[in-house]
């Protein structure tokens, strides 16, 4: 799938995302996208996997192009952005899930994000 492709894709899994749930999340986006799956995701959350890059079937620039096309749609559709902590789910204390491998802020930040309507 070609950048033209993904932008058509994109703009119509984000709208589906604000009518159904009410906001937009990165995550959300990328299981639509069908980059990762339900099982992986659920994984991801129980800790079964250290980060949620190790489970995307897609490259790290492909991700940062569809992370990059997200937030600019957000922000010219002037939603609001909302930091959301992904904890852990299942037995045991809930930790705070990595995104990334490489650990950044910004970017562990630019995935957590929501959009919301104003």
């Amino acid at each position: 799938m070609n950048r033209q492709q993904i932008v058509k894709k994109l703009s119509k899994i984000t709208s589906a995302l604000l009518i159904e749930k009410g906001y937009i999340s990165f995550v959300d986006v990328l299981i639509r996208m069908g980059y990762i799956s339900n099982e992986d995701y659920e994984n991801w959350r129980f800790k079964k996997v250290p980060f949620l890059e190790k489970a995307i079937n897609v490259n790290i620039s492909k991700i940062n192009f569809i992370l990059r096309t997200v937030q600019k749609n957000c922000r010219n559709s002037q939603l609001k952005p909302s930091k959301t902590e992904y904890k852990s789910w299942g037995k045991g204390p809930k930790k705070v899930l990595r995104f990334s491998k490489s650990r950044d802020d910004s970017l562990e930040e630019a995935y957590s994000t929501h959009f919301v309507k104003p």
